[in-house]
This record gives C-alpha cells, sequence and structure tokens, in this order.
C-alpha cells in the first residue's frame, strides 16, 4: 500500500495551515493540492464532502478522507496507518 497522503487546501484556510504544521512537524510527506489554482481540485473536494467546500480533506492511503480533522484525530488516523 502506498503511504501517500493528498491535502486538498488553500493558503487563507486556518485549518489547512494546522494540518499543515502537524503533518510537518511529525514528518509526514504529503501532496498539497491548492483548491484556489485548481478548479478540478475544488470541484474534486466539493464531491468528496458531499456539497460543501470545506477544507482541508486529508485522503489516505487507504482510501479513506478526513475534512477538518483536529490534531489529535489526525494524529490517530496516521497512528492507525502505521505511518507515523
Amino acid at each position: 500500500m502506498s503511504q501517500e497522503i493528498t491535502m486538498y487546501a488553500a493558503d487563507w484556510c486556518g485549518d489547512c495551515r494546522r494540518s499543515k504544521r502537524l503533518l510537518e512537524s511529525l514528518g509526514v510527506k504529503y501532496n498539497l493540492i491548492d483548491v484556489e489554482a485548481d478548479e478540478k481540485a475544488a470541484e474534486k473536494v466539493i464531491e468528496i464532502n458531499g456539497g460543501m467546500r470545506s477544507i482541508p480533506v486529508i485522503l489516505f492511503p487507504d482510501g479513506t478522507h478526513m475534512t477538518e480533522p483536529s490534531d489529535i484525530d489526525l494524529s490517530a488516523k496516521l497512528k492507525a496507518l502505521s505511518i507515523i
């Protein structure tokens, strides 16, 4: 299984910055996709969230995702997947 994590985010988003800080502090590599620069990415976020534009959306190697996760929930998911 790939360990690839993808985060849909935007520069102005405080929750996005918080999740980025957490991933970086844990040494977790991730792909960052800017929903402001990529209209297809913005559409993907709306699709994943059932019509909502909520970000960050973080996609995990097991095919699951989290939207606007707390640091505690995001850390727990990374541990569950043996990424950290």
